[in-house]
């Protein structure tokens, strides 16, 4: 059979002020769809290239290849170009100004993260409300005074170098710290004196994906990390061997004692962490994103001791939760497919010796923390936090209850700690932080914050709705009380739908100015999650990811038919995995939205696993090298499924010029090729953010700014 040459027809279409024809791209007949008015926008000039790829003897052309190249000089000229039409587009919106210092205003309220305890003192973060990074803290006691320990804000003069993990030791003297220049998922661990303050010698670089865990003794630290990028942009190159460290204190990188590493297994991915009480080291082994791990670990009273493994196959997931003496506990899907607590013994690891000590329930056991000897017990249901407390037999101590409909986080600490801390918000009640005394049961409010706007006037509620195959979805409506349902609500409807991530309730104060704008915010628990476990998330997940479009597809013909809001009223937000399923579904259903915000978005989806992690996402996705695999990417990548001469809504594709987790040239290429099909459309408008990485330590204010130019774009779209 010959090669196919998959390329329906090849189009040319002046773009630009320069009027460059475009080479041909990877269309689709165009639909039936009605063109409305024209756009009075000119589009930077994107130069195309003769660039073809051959997939199982199908040929795709890939015209835009030159904009992979981050540090090409023509690159840097539609950026700018590209930036200067955003900013120029959104100057004349009226009422940005006015969005910007109302965002402003709710941001500003000093918030705090979950505590720590190690030794007598207490680590957290706290923002003074409008801080780009949050500061950490230490206090001794329960009531003691607040000190600061550090300040990113201090490390850099534009507040984008910001603090990612952080571990302390367990005598609670020393702290250590990695930083993230940037918005970059490379990180750079620094150790820190808790007394005073001050950083020691140590510096260790090219860790990523890391944890970081203290020996006992306080003697060092295990880490995570790759060799050193050579010969290629460190934001770009791809990342494979993973290895883990071991740092001694006060002694140089270069003298760090590899602890494990598999030549024989490039994509495999390793964490380590010491037990509470220092005798092992468990080292959890992944592939990719696949949320089944390998379980390995190295006997640390032994000086010397190899690494053995625990779990050989790649069938499960397994979560160390903790020990007592050799008996280990896990949380585990292991025959369980809403997850459940196992022990296994060390001195008879074999699987028919393992024992079930919180079996599988009627909801997700989402997570589970070893504290005071008992099992505090994180659930999901339909989306909704609940709690529950366990001895170390399985027996059920109490019941947690919660402030109202919403999600829970935290429960952290040692097996031996009497008490511990964790959150709870909602789309409308900002994070309160609790302790809860583990020997008494009673939870008491640590911190509570003041937030500038009236919490019970807003409301969220849970409804279901089927999807196009009939499965029946969980859909979260927040929104002022009273909302009319007729019609003409302007609403965002959010998504994800992937990697076994659930969407659960969070406070944002973006999302409280939406409200008061008037707006409706729909969060949809689709498919590729983990809401409803294993088969929840492999029903969205490589030759089933239609399924996750379908779904969003739904939740928008829900909010229309109930009369919440209109097509043209209605616009569709995502980020990462969450911006493909906006590109993917506003091609596939234009009619449906009015607007569509896809951020970060991963859309090339055959050259994906080219770029630095992206190869592990073939987990979830599938690969190209597959040909049934290759079929079903194609058939829903976005890149390749933009048809010519479709009316597609307005559209602002978000993305960061140093962002390596999902490479930012997804979005360039995306951003031309629909700006090249029907340059007199709708408007095809790409913000690029500067000094960013994929999303986590952006700055505060970078992040307003963000959120000031999206609404102001939604009002403009909207006709709000």
């Amino acid at each position: 059979m010959r090669a196919q040459v998959l390329l329906t027809f090849a189009i040319t279409i002046a773009i630009g002020a320069c009027g460059q024809k475009s080479a041909p791209l990877l269309v689709s007949e165009p639909a039936p769809n009605a063109v409305t008015a024209a756009v009075d926008i000119v589009y930077p000039t994107a130069k195309t290239v003769e660039q073809t790829d051959t997939y199982h003897g199908t040929v795709v052309f890939d015209p835009y290849r030159w904009m992979e190249d981050l540090d090409s000089p023509q690159l840097a000229t539609w950026v700018e170009a590209e930036n200067q039409l955003v900013r120029d587009y959104l100057a004349n919106v009226p009422g940005r100004d006015k969005i910007k210092s109302r965002l402003q205003e709710i941001w500003n309220y000093e918030r705090f993260g979950i505590p720590k305890k190690y030794g007598e003192n207490y680590f957290y973060t706290r923002n003074d409300g409008l801080q780009n990074q949050s500061p950490i803290y230490v206090q001794k006691g329960i009531t003691g005074a607040a000190r600061l320990l550090i300040d990113p804000n201090s490390l850099g003069s534009d507040g984008t170098i910001a603090l990612a993990e952080w571990s302390v030791s367990s005598d609670g003297k020393y702290f250590a710290y990695s930083l993230s220049d940037g918005g970059s998922d490379w990180r750079t661990i620094k150790l820190r004196k808790v007394d005073t303050g001050v950083d020691t010698s140590d510096e260790i670089r090219w860790a990523k994906f890391t944890e970081i865990s203290w020996a006992k003794d306080g003697s060092g630290i295990y880490y995570s990390g790759f060799d050193e990028p050579k010969g290629e942009n460190e934001l770009k190159a791809v990342n494979k061997f993973q290895k883990v460290y071991f740092h001694r204190l006060g002694e140089r990188q270069d003298q760090d004692t590899l602890v494990y590493e598999r030549q024989d297994q490039p994509d495999w991915g390793f964490t380590a962490a010491v037990s509470d009480d220092g005798n092992l080291l468990i080292i959890s082994g992944s592939q990719g994103t696949d949320e089944r791990n390998r379980v390995f670990y190295q006997d640390l009273r032994k000086a010397g001791a190899p690494v053995q493994t625990l779990v050989a196959d790649l069938v499960a997931a397994y979560l160390f939760l903790g020990n007592v003496n050799d008996t280990l506990f896990f949380l585990s899907d292991d025959e369980a497919e809403l997850n459940r607590v196992i022990a296994i013994d060390l001195k008879n690891p074999g699987k028919a010796n393992w024992k079930s000590i919180v079996p599988a329930a009627d909801a997700l056991l989402s997570n589970v923390s070893l504290v005071n000897h008992q099992f505090v017990a994180l659930y999901l249901r339909d989306a909704l936090s609940e709690v529950k407390v366990f001895d170390l037999n399985g027996k059920i101590v109490r019941d947690l209850p919660m402030p109202a409909l919403g999600a829970a986080s935290g429960f952290e600490g040692a097996i031996d700690d009497a008490e511990t801390f964790f959150s709870f918000a909602s789309y409308t009640l900002p994070e309160n932080i609790y302790r809860y005394d583990a020997a008494s049961g009673q939870t008491s409010v640590f911190r509570a914050p003041t937030v500038k706007f009236q919490s019970a006037d807003y409301e969220t509620t849970r409804v279901f709705y089927n999807s196009k195959d009939g499965t029946r979805i969980p859909l979260l409506i927040s929104s002022k009380k009273g909302v009319v349902k007729d019609g003409n609500n302007p609403t965002i409807l959010y998504g994800y739908g992937g990697f076994n991530v659930p969407v659960t309730p969070r406070f944002s104060p973006s999302t409280i100015a939406w409200m008061e704008m008037g707006g409706v915010y729909a969060a949809a628990n689709l498919r590729g999650g983990s809401e409803y476990g294993r088969r929840w998330h492999e029903g969205g997940m490589k030759l089933n990811k239609q399924n996750v479009f379908d779904d969003f597809a739904a939740a928008a013909e829900y909010l229309i038919a109930a009369k919440y809001t209109q097509p043209k009223r209605l616009a569709i937000s995502g980020r990462s995995n969450g911006g493909l399923l906006v590109a993917a579904t506003m091609l596939q259903r234009p009619e449906l939205f009015g607007a569509a915000l896809p951020a970060v978005g991963v859309l090339d989806m055959l050259r994906f696993r080219d770029f630095t992690i992206g190869w592990a996402w073939e987990s979830d996705y599938g690969s190209v090298l597959n040909a049934d695999e290759f079929q079903a990417l194609l058939a829903y990548s976005p890149l390749h499924n933009i048809k010519s001469g479709v009316d597609y809504p307005p559209t602002l594709i978000t993305t960061a010029d140093r962002d390596d987790r999902v490479y930012p040239a997804h979005s360039f290429k995306f951003a031309a090729a629909l700006q090249a099909v029907y340059p007199k459309g709708n408007p095809i408008l790409i913000r690029i953010e500067t000094r960013a990485g994929h999303g986590a330590g952006k700055p505060t204010d970078k992040q307003i700014e963000e959120s000031a130019d999206i609404y102001a774009f939604l009002r403009k779209a909207l006709k709000m």
